[in-house]
């Protein structure tokens, strides 16, 4: 009994030292380096996605994209994309089979083949690739690759997940 109580005394002791400690009211901040490093990547949460589309289709074809941030900074950010044809037989062509266009419809520019999708003050939110299907008379199904790429400046760096960066259009 004498060493039951002894046993009690010292988890009790014990239990009040551990408990007593002072809370960091500031939290864990993490790594200096990823103070500005953010993510996208696209909506559904995976790299298996095709949009299929007739040539004819007027509306335009839409690719979600989450950026996440846990801050509000005074910049915006971009996450970027570019379009790939390699090992794709048959690829469309930019400015014959589509356009990459903003919600309006009006033809987006790149710059060395990269595009950009803006985030004012690098708030998290999702925005939306969107394509134009041209109406290409060119015979044939004709496919393109549009993966988000890193984007690395002097103020902050946004990565892609393995899991969500890449997305195929099909034009019909």
């Amino acid at each position: 009994m004498k060493k039951t109580l002894i046993y009690i005394t010292f988890f009790t002791l014990a239990a009040s030292i551990f408990t007593a400690c002072k809370k960091d009211d500031e939290g864990k901040r993490g790594l200096p380096e990823y103070e500005n490093y953010y993510y996208a990547g696209f909506l559904p949460w995976n790299n298996t996605g095709t949009e299929s589309v007739l040539r004819t289709q007027t509306k335009l074809v839409k690719f979600p994209v989450q950026f996440h941030s846990v801050f509000i900074r005074d910049y915006d950010a971009a996450a970027q994309y570019t379009l790939a044809a390699t090992g794709i037989n048959n690829p469309a062509v930019a400015g014959q089979d589509f356009a990459v266009v903003d919600k309006n419809g009006n033809a987006i520019t790149a710059v060395n083949n990269i595009y950009s999708l803006n985030f004012p003050q690098a708030k998290a939110l999702v925005d939306t690739i969107y394509i134009k299907v041209l109406n290409s008379t060119v015979a044939g199904t004709r496919k393109i690759e549009i993966d988000l790429v890193k984007n690395v400046n002097e103020k902050y760096t946004v990565g892609t997940f393995s899991q969500a960066y890449i997305r195929f259009l099909e034009i019909k």
